[in-house]
């Protein structure tokens, strides 16, 4: 027997276990939730949890799904592609999990997720905006934010139209995702006739910049756009300004977490930066409810906690419709809305938002950043 087919009899067996098992006691409906729980990009793990366990609380309380309780899995994949190979293997293996709310980084994303189409389980990523998570046609594959494509347009065109820049220096961490956004602005820049006059790799975890800086300055560049997460882009713009540079710093959905101003240093290292991301997801007057909550419990629902609350109701329309089968649930998703905290869901044939909605944000000296009207 292939090594599918095993896993998917497996799942079979524990999907049909739980079920059996709940005619005589309450079963559980596992469910992973897969990130950076640990490490540098831990900020952003801790966004994808707390949104996570919030919506199978919120939906154990009404009932659960179909009469079975969600049992939320933490699953440390550190942002690292092999430990998220790892990980993914034991929420199949070990965990029994149905279906998995991950992961973030996309290079953790895309070789977790073949392992989930293996196995037959339903995974939706609140964050991972790498073009291939879903060029590569997988059944069981969606996501609840934008693209990088998508993001690095609303980017460029920005730079272009609203800041009327000509001298734009590109950087990017060497990542999938780092660089696959800044890949994505330097197409849209080049396409409006700009050519950047820098394009760099700078390499995760670094933290001395110096040299890089010395070549923004040297070329003279009114903007600089960095793809990559706030745990290199904190320091880089730190040591921009301390060297004197006034360059307008630009970055993407990577540095949507309060972490980046304390890897900065200090709020006035960030004043003025620009990001990209998704319209402002405590706005929707269909999450209010669910903000208040957050709010009440004394956590500010930053970044991406809205949009694991929204991938942990997208898993579970899919499952409660099919019988809790997670492959039909995929399939009846990409021909279904899908009502969530952040609005009506729509998906396409290959797991993508049929409407991505990103918009340009500004960090001010305080420390926070706000949506630009």
């Amino acid at each position: 027997m292939s090594h599918t087919i095993i896993k998917k009899s497996l799942l079979s067996m524990a999907i049909t276990g739980a079920i059996a098992v709940s005619s005589f006691a309450q079963a559980e409906l596992v469910i992973g939730v897969a990130g950076p729980h640990t490490g540098a990009y831990a900020a952003f793990g801790e966004q994808l949890w707390r949104g996570a366990a919030k919506a199978a609380e919120d939906i154990n309380a009404a009932g659960g799904v179909n009469g079975e309780m969600i049992k939320v899995v933490k699953a440390d994949d550190a942002c690292e592609p092999k430990q998220a190979v790892s990980i993914a293997n034991r929420l199949v293996d070990s965990d029994g999990a149905v279906a998995v709310v991950g992961h973030f980084c996309s290079s953790s994303t895309i070789p977790a997720s073949e392992i989930y189409a293996d196995a037959g389980v339903l995974m939706v990523t609140p964050a991972s905006t790498n073009p291939t998570v879903t060029d590569r046609g997988l059944e069981n594959v969606f996501r609840v934010c934008g693209r990088d494509d998508q993001q690095g347009d609303v980017a460029a065109s920005y730079i272009i139209g609203e800041l009327g820049a000509q001298r734009v220096a590109i950087l990017h961490d060497k990542d999938t995702y780092g660089k696959g956004l800044a890949d994505a602005t330097k197409r849209t820049l080049n396409s409006y006739g700009v050519e950047e006059v820098l394009y760099e790799g700078l390499t995760r975890g670094e933290k001395d910049f110096n040299a890089v800086i010395t070549k923004i300055r040297s070329v003279d560049a009114d903007v600089v756009y960095f793809g990559g997460l706030h745990s290199e882009a904190g320091p880089l713009v730190r040591q921009l300004r301390e060297q004197g540079s006034t360059a307008i710093f630009i970055s993407g959905d990577g540095i949507v977490s309060d972490e980046f101003v304390s890897v900065a240093g200090s709020p006035e290292y960030v004043d003025g930066v620009l990001m990209t991301f998704g319209a402002d997801p405590t706005a929707y007057a269909a999450g209010k409810t669910v903000v208040e909550g957050f709010r009440t419990s004394g956590y500010e629902p930053e970044g991406y906690t809205l949009y694991s609350y929204t991938a942990m109701q997208v898993i579970v329309e899919a499952l409660k419709n099919n019988d809790l089968d997670p492959i039909k649930g995929a399939e009846w998703l990409k021909s279904n809305s899908v009502s969530t905290a952040m609005g009506v869901k729509d998906f396409d044939s290959k797991g993508d938002l049929e409407v991505s909605d990103y918009v340009m944000y500004k960090w001010d000296n305080k420390g926070k950043y706000a949506q630009i009207d």
